[in-house]
Parts: structure tokens; C-alpha cells; sequence
């Protein structure tokens, strides 16, 4: 299926590895040139590199900047004034207790997983409101309405992110303009693939390692199986397509089954 996104100009946050790098992929396969985001250059260089030689049709390029610093978002938005697709991808997160969340923490989780995010759409939609086309995706988590207890610092910021992406919504009324969020499940990025791996003896094959976590860790999923982050990134393709237009404000839900609830 043609998604309609040839020339589409799209920025993806956090995009030189893992549910990032996968988005970018897609959206560059669909025929949208990718603004690459990330912190290290040579790394946001290699994967507009890798991008060019995957889909020469494309244009990716190189979008490096810390977005949680104010003044390296300036510098972006006067490099790349104009979007069409922006993907709020970047975000932190560490298994900490409540008791451990001390309130540099909760500001440093505020500050990088809902204000660089916010910053970057608050500067792009009015541009995207003018151009009756444009698309605002938050990627959150089912942690964001299933807090596991583990996170109570990332949850907060997940949950948040649902919340301005309808008020963001909102500011769209009648146009072909959308803002919405997607939530992934448990997700099986380079990070949590060498994790899982070093869990169990090396003779063991990576899939029945994985089967042996998740039967014994998550249970209540039922997929029984990370997600791939290329599925989150087919899914972000379509909802950044222009036959997604009706999805207005909505939290969208990936995540395997792991909520137990219809809403």
C-alpha cells in the first residue's frame, strides 16, 4: 500500500537506534526524507548514510541536537523551519523505586520526556495548521495508563504526553492536521535484546530465551513475544499517512495485550 508520503519532510526524535531508528527506516521506505535526530553526530551521520544507500530515492539528513536543550532547539528549528511529519520519539527511562525519585529526577524526566517534545510541536504546528496537512506523533507506553510501579518518574511522563497530544488535538479542528499518540508494549530494541541474551546459557537459542522471559516476567502479555520495533514503525508510516486523517487526539495502542482493559 503507497502511504502518500513521498517528499514528506520528517523529523523522528531519537532516531540512530532502537524504536527511533525503526521509524525512520519505514517513513524513509515510504518515501519521506528523514530528519535524523540525535545527539551524537557520527551517529546521526552513519544512519543518514545508511538511509541514502537503502532509499537513494530519498533525502535524509542530518538533524543532530540535544532537543532538551533550548538553545540546540532554536538552532534546529532555524535549520529545518519547516516539517511535515514530527515524530516525538526521544525519552529516557530506568527502573527505579518511588522512594529513590528525588525531585532532580522528576525534573530531569519532565524536562526530556514532555518539554522537548512539547517545544519542538509547539513550534512546528502552526506552520503544519497553514499547510492544512501535518502530523504530530508522540510515542508513549502502556506504562503511560498500566503504571507498573517500576517507573513511577517515566510513567508520569508517559501519561502527560496523552494528555497534550489531545490538547494539541484540539487546536486541529477542521483541518487535515493530527496529533496522536502511539503505545508500544514491551519492545525488543538493542538494549533489551542484549539483556534478554545475557540471561540464559549461551547454547540456548535467542527465541526460547526470549519465550523463558516473557512466561516468566510477563505473563499478562498475549503476544508472548517482544515487539519488533520495524511494527511500531509500519504503524507510525500509517498514522503519518494521509488515509489516517481521522485519527484526531487518540491514544493508540500497540502493546501485545498488555492491557488487560477495552479502554
Amino acid at each position: 500500500m503507497d502511504m502518500g508520503l513521498r517528499n514528506k519532510t520528517a523529523l523522528v526524535t531519537g532516531s540512530t537506534k532502537g524504536i527511533g531508528k525503526a521509524i525512520a527506516i519505514e517513513l524513509a521506505r515510504e518515501g519521506a526524507n528523514v530528519l535524523v535526530n540525535g545527539r551524537n553526530d557520527e551517529e546521526v551521520e552513519r544512519i543518514v548514510n545508511e538511509l541514502k544507500a537503502e532509499f537513494p530515492a530519498t533525502s535524509p539528513q542530518n538533524a543532530t541536537a540535544d532537543i532538551v536543550d533550548r538553545q540546540q532547539r532554536e538552532a534546529l528549528f532555524e535549520k529545518y523551519p519547516n516539517v511535515d511529519i514530527l515524530v516525538n520519539n526521544m525519552g529516557i527511562y530506568e527502573i527505579m523505586s518511588y522512594e529513590d525519585v528525588d525531585d532532580e529526577v522528576w525534573e530531569k524526566y519532565f524536562r526530556t520526556n514532555v518539554l522537548a517534545a512539547n517545544g519542538l510541536s509547539k513550534f512546528y504546528l502552526p506552520n503544519m495548521l497553514k499547510n492544512n496537512f501535518g502530523r504530530i506523533i508522540f510515542i508513549a507506553s502502556e506504562e503511560a495508563i498500566m503504571p507498573s510501579g517500576q517507573m513511577p518518574q517515566y510513567c508520569m511522563t508517559k501519561s502527560m504526553l496523552l494528555s497534550l497530544s489531545k490538547s494539541l488535538s484540539k487546536r486541529t479542528r477542521g483541518t487535515e492536521v493530527t496529533s496522536n499518540t502511539i503505545m508500544p508494549g514491551p519492545t525488543l530494541s538493542e538494549n533489551v535484546y542484549q539483556i534478554i541474551d545475557s540471561l540464559f546459557p549461551d547454547d540456548l537459542a535467542f527465541s526460547e530465551k526470549e519465550n523463558q522471559f516473557m512466561a516468566a516476567n510477563l505473563p499478562q502479555s498475549e503476544l508472548q513475544r517482544f515487539i519488533k520495533p520495524f511494527e511500531i514503525g509500519r504503524l507510525v508510516a500509517f498514522v503519518s499517512s494521509p488515509y489516517a486523517t481521522a485519527f484526531k487526539g487518540s491514544p493508540i495502542r500497540m502493546d501485545g495485550g498488555m492491557v488487560p482493559t477495552i479502554f
